[in-house]
């Protein structure tokens, strides 16, 4: 044994241990990997509404004042995850869904992990499964080096043996666990819905979109080798307790629907085109989320004389919808008449209950593009007020800094700055901003503590 060589049995030691990790990470935990290079959308009229999906459903999960926050991802697959307080979910899966059900049980689902803190237990999971593989992994080298010394091919290749199969029984342990959790977790969704007096249909309708897409890809999967069980078995575990609710052919309020309809226009038009708008609501195409479609594909195409002209007569037909106002805002801003826009945005924060920092942030924007210099001071005040609600929307804070720069204000404008690459993930650009600025501000002031801030910010892990 002396003569074994520690460093490079620890080397192959580590990179079992690596490879373990890494595979359960991609099997189990895809949200963790895919938090980097998200695309994430912003939008007040969506986040509002899929609050309002979610608050019932975290009151009963006992989540209700836990600060869980739903964050929207730019991808067109129908997909929702979970990491920290955060639930994840897809504008794909929002344009999918026909009804808010359908989409309200997704989220009862992540919330069932969050309640049932499948998180936490994920990582005991994977540190047991990592020891399984490098108890496997020492086993396996000694048996390959013994079978070496002893020229014993037999014993070598045992001793390898030893090693793949340690990790493949680690990972098909996590694999299991996870099936184990999704089950619980679509159970736990099963009773949120009932303590909400909602039906669990809309679970069943994704299981069986699922297992239709599945069909006709001719997909065939080794439900040993998924973190999830298979469509048709969650089908078949869910359907009798969904039947059996007293509220499971309870629909949708028309009005909820209707707000659905209108932001799955809305994404179609925003990631798909005019055309995809249409098409979605092509049996309908007088309804109002049909006309919204065809009004914001109008304003994307190019045409804001007439997308002017369509968004009047929805605000006509609803004059209270302060979503139909912010998007008459943005597309006069596109016309070229900031002062009509600042008015149509001013109007539409009036009638928003939820008062969101993403239309206030529109409002000053338009103030500042009018160019009045009573406007500009106005537009500062709105644009960090706005930003106080909506902190990480980091274009506001470009907005911000030039309003900071046309006031001659370059510390703050500098500061504004490095607050926007902070929040977009640019630290190193956040960093020189922010040292920028400090040299500007006033030892002590606050604006000095957030550039301090900023430059001793330091990422997870690193």
């Amino acid at each position: 044994m002396l003569s074994i060589h520690p460093s490079r049995m620890a080397m192959r030691v580590t990179a079992t241990f690596f490879l373990i990790f890494s595979l359960a990470l991609s099997c189990v935990a895809p949200a963790l990997a895919q938090q980097r290079g998200l695309s994430l959308v912003r939008d007040a009229e969506i986040e509002a509404l899929v609050r309002d999906y979610a608050q019932p459903i975290l009151q009963a999960a006992g989540l209700g004042s836990s600060g869980i926050e739903i964050v929207l991802v730019n991808d067109t697959s129908f997909n929702a995850f979970v990491t920290g307080r955060r639930i994840f979910i897809n504008t794909g899966a929002l344009m999918a869904a026909e009804t808010p059900n359908e989409i309200i049980g997704v989220l009862a689902h992540e919330a069932g992990h969050i309640a049932g803190g499948h998180q936490q237990r994920l990582r005991d999971q994977l540190s047991r499964a990592q020891t399984m593989a490098i108890v496997a992994a020492v086993l396996g080298v000694g048996t390959t080096i013994a079978g070496g010394m002893a020229r014993d091919q037999g014993l070598a290749q045992s001793g390898t043996a030893i090693m793949s199969g340690g990790m493949e029984a680690a990972r098909r342990s996590v694999l299991s666990y996870q099936r184990g959790e999704e089950t619980t977790a679509d159970r736990s969704a099963i009773t949120y819905l009932e303590k909400t007096g909602q039906s669990a249909k809309g679970m069943i309708t994704t299981f069986e979109r699922f297992a239709s897409s599945m069909s006709l890809a001719g997909v065939r999967v080794d439900p040993y080798q998924v973190s999830h069980p298979m469509p048709r078995e969650r089908i078949a575990n869910l359907q009798v307790l969904a039947q059996q609710s007293r509220y499971y052919d309870r629909k949708d309020p028309p009005a909820l629907q209707q707000r659905h309809d209108m932001i799955r226009a809305k994404i179609a038009a925003f990631t798909q085109g005019h055309a995809a708008a249409q098409r979605l609501f092509r049996d309908n195409p007088r309804s109002t989320a049909a006309l919204y479609g065809d009004a914001i594909g109008t304003f994307l195409a190019g045409n804001a004389r007439a997308a002017v002209g369509k968004i009047d007569a929805l605000v006509a037909a609803q004059p209270n919808n302060p979503y139909f106002h912010e998007m008459r805002g943005e597309i006069l801003m596109k016309a070229g008449r900031p002062a009509e826009a600042a008015d149509a945005f001013g109007r539409a924060f009036r009638l928003d209950s939820n008062k969101s920092g993403i239309i206030q942030i529109g409002y000053g924007q338009a103030l500042m593009a009018t160019g009045k210099p009573d406007a500009l001071r106005q537009a500062v005040s709105e644009l960090q007020t706005g930003l106080s609600r909506a902190k990480e929307y980091s274009a506001g804070y470009r907005h911000l800094a030039q309003a900071y720069a046309q006031l001659g204000d370059i510390a703050a404008a500098e500061l504004a700055t490095a607050d926007g690459h902070f929040y977009s993930g640019n630290y190193r650009d956040a960093k020189i901003f922010a040292a920028r600025a400090q040299q500007k501000l006033q030892n002590g002031s606050s604006g000095w503590l957030r550039a301090q801030d900023i430059i001793n910010y330091r990422q997870p892990g690193r």
